[in-house]
C-alpha cells in the first residue's frame, strides 16, 4: 500500500544504508513533503450526505510507517510495520504498542480469523512487488496474538500488500506492483494469479463472500468486484474521474452495510462507495494507509472508525462511526 513505488525506494533505500533513526526522519520529511504538494494534485470527492464535521483524534501511534491495521473481537488493535518489518499490538486507545513480534517481514495486509489468529502479509517492498507476478514467493503468516508465535499459513504468492478473508475461511491477496490477486482455499490450496486487476491494492470481501472488492491504486483509479465464482471476469464497477489519477488509493474495508470506504493518499480523502459513486466522509487525512472499524465493547471499540498513515498515527475517525458496528 504505497504512495508510489519510487517515494518507497527511496525511503527503504535510505534505511539500508543507514540507521533505522536516520530511514524513520528520511520516512517523515518525504512524507511531509508530499503531504505539502499532493492537496493541488487530486480532485476532492463530494462529502458524503452523512459525513459530520467532527475532527480526528490521535489514539495511539507506532514508531514506524503503519502499513496495515486490524482490531480483533477483544478491540486490541495490530499493526504492521513496513520498515521494521514487525507487527504491534496496541490493546487500547491511549496505550503504548508492543512489538508482537521480531522482523518477520510482516510488511504488508492483516486479518483476524475467527479463531484470533492473526494472518499477515510479506514481500510487500519493491522487489517483491514488481517481480511477484512472474516470481510468486512471498509468504503468508500466521502470528499468536499473544505469545507473537509466527509459523507459515501459506507459500508461493506475490509480493503482498492487501490481504481479505472470507467467511468461508478463504484468503485473497493482492500485489500492488503487479496485476495478480492470490487466493489460498481453507484447506491450503494457493492460487497466485487467481483473477487480475491493474495495480491492486486494498482488498475486501462482501459478508456473503460472493464478492471480492478490489481498489485499483493508480494509472486509472477505480473500484472493481470480482464474483468468487467468476474471478475471470472483474468488473470496473465505480470508476473515478481524470482528477484521481493521482489520488492514490489504498487500503479497503467495508462497513456493517457492505459499503466499501477507501483510504487514500493524495487526495486527503476517506471515500465511501454510495449508490455507484464515491463520496468522502473525512478530508484532510494525507497519505493514509488503511481503514478499519472497531469490534466488541471495549478497547478500539465495535462501530468506530480507526485510520493508520505513513506517520506512524492511528487516528480515529468519527464522521466514519457505523452506528450498527460490525
Amino acid at each position: 500500500m504505497r504512495p508510489t513505488t519510487t517515494l518507497r525506494a527511496a525511503i527503504r533505500g535510505s534505511r539500508i544504508r543507514g540507521s533505522h533513526r536516520r530511514s524513520l526522519f528520511v520516512a517523515a520529511a518525504l512524507a511531509a513533503a508530499a503531504a505539502l504538494l499532493t492537496p493541488a494534485t487530486a480532485h476532492a470527492a463530494p462529502a458524503c450526505g452523512s459525513a459530520t464535521t467532527t475532527a480526528p483524534v490521535q489514539v495511539a501511534h507506532v514508531p514506524d510507517w503503519a502499513e496495515s491495521i486490524v482490531v480483533d473481537q477483544r478491540g486490541r488493535m495490530f499493526v504492521t510495520a513496513y520498515f521494521s518489518g514487525r507487527v504491534y499490538r496496541i490493546d487500547a486507545p491511549g496505550s503504548d504498542p508492543v512489538p508482537l513480534t521480531g522482523n518477520i517481514g510482516a510488511n504488508g495486509g492483516i486479518v483476524v480469523r475467527p479463531d484470533g489468529q492473526l494472518l499477515v502479509g510479506t514481500g510487500n517492498d519493491l522487489g517483491h512487488s514488481l517481480t511477484g507476478d512472474i516470481l510468486p514467493v512471498s509468504k503468508l503468516l500466521q502470528v499468536d496474538p499473544d505469545s507473537g508465535r509466527v509459523s507459515t499459513y501459506a507459500s508461493g504468492l506475490g509480493g503482498i500488500d492487501g490481504v481479505a478473508l472470507a467467511p468461508d475461511g478463504t484468503v485473497y491477496t493482492t500485489t500492488v506492483g503487479g496485476r495478480n490477486i492470490g487466493r489460498v482455499t481453507p484447506d491450503g490450496q494457493v492460487e497466485p494469479a487467481w483473477a487480475h486487476v491493474l495495480m491492486p491494492n486494498g482488498i475486501a470481501v462482501s459478508p456473503d463472500g460472493t464478492q471480492v472488492y478490489v481498489i485499483q491504486t493508480t494509472v486509472a483509479p477505480a473500484l472493481y468486484r470480482i464474483p468468487a465464482d467468476d474471478p475471470a471476469h472483474p468488473q470496473r464497477w465505480i470508476t473515478t474521474g481524470p482528477a484521481d489519477t493521482l489520488a492514490l488509493p489504498d487500503g479497503l474495508t467495508l462497513d456493517s452495510r457492505g459499503r466499501p470506504l477507501i483510504a487514500t493518499h493524495a487526495a486527503g480523502q476517506i471515500w465511501r462507495a454510495e449508490g455507484g459513486s464515491l463520496c468522502a466522509v473525512q478530508a484532510g487525512m494525507y497519505l493514509s494507509t488503511q481503514i478499519t472499524y472497531g469490534h466488541g465493547d471495549r478497547g478500539f471499540a465495535a462501530g468506530k472508525l480507526y485510520r493508520s498513515g505513513v506517520d506512524g498515527k492511528i487516528y480515529e475517525v468519527p464522521a466514519g462511526t457505523d452506528p450498527t458496528g460490525r
